[in-house]
């Protein structure tokens, strides 16, 4: 969990939603989620027990509607949440600050990766342009045949080039990411940015 929401104040927050109007416990993911611009959601693990325990404290209670838990805030969520309404104020303020930070490190990752990507692109392109102008002969030597076997070709030289980029990329996002001491939920942002740009490669490559 984003360190927002240390010390209870998820707790709190569910209840200020559930002040919004009655809501089942993947609904009120999805609304973290956005608010959080899809850098962040909690699991149903992490949400479903605090609900739990928001009803036996008896601040939210629930119906079952559709085969779902549907919760709705009581009289005494409601009364919690006037009495800490400086405390969710500066929730606010703190998850605001959390998206902004969120963000700049999503564009800071995009920035390398599509760096990386065009580069990769860039010598896809030169390969193809020396394979239509020349085939093999024109990047690549051939083998001697051997007995009864045919000439192959072999590697051709931007092959290694392509490693030595891609081992390079590997070694500078992960001194990228070590360097700021990521939390969980910004590595699993740049997985998924990671995991974005490997998709990218595999359409450029059908």
């Amino acid at each position: 969990m984003t360190a927002v929401f240390s010390h209870g104040r998820l707790r709190l927050y569910l209840l200020k939603l559930l002040d919004d109007g009655p809501k089942h416990g993947y609904e009120l993911i999805r609304l973290l989620e956005e608010r959080f611009l899809g850098l962040y959601a909690p699991s149903a693990g992490t949400i479903y027990p605090r609900l739990q325990r928001l009803e036996a404290e008896g601040l939210v209670t629930h119906t079952a509607a559709g085969g779902r838990k549907v919760y709705e805030i009581t009289e005494a969520g409601r009364a919690e949440l006037r009495q800490r309404a400086d405390e969710l104020s500066t929730l606010e303020s703190d998850i605001g600050a959390a998206v902004e930070d969120l963000s700049a490190l999503a564009g800071e990752i995009r920035t390398e990766v599509r760096g990386s990507v065009r580069d990769l692109k860039r010598e896809l392109r030169e390969a193809a342009r020396q394979t239509r102008q020349g085939g093999w002969t024109a990047s690549a030597t051939t083998r001697p045949a051997g007995d009864g076997g045919s000439a192959r070709p072999e590697e051709s030289p931007l092959l290694a080039d392509f490693d030595q980029r891609l081992a390079a990329f590997t070694v500078e996002v992960g001194a990228l990411v070590r360097a700021r001491r990521l939390s969980d939920n910004q590595l699993r942002t740049a997985i998924r940015l990671l995991d974005g740009a490997l998709e990218g490669l595999r359409r450029l490559l059908r």
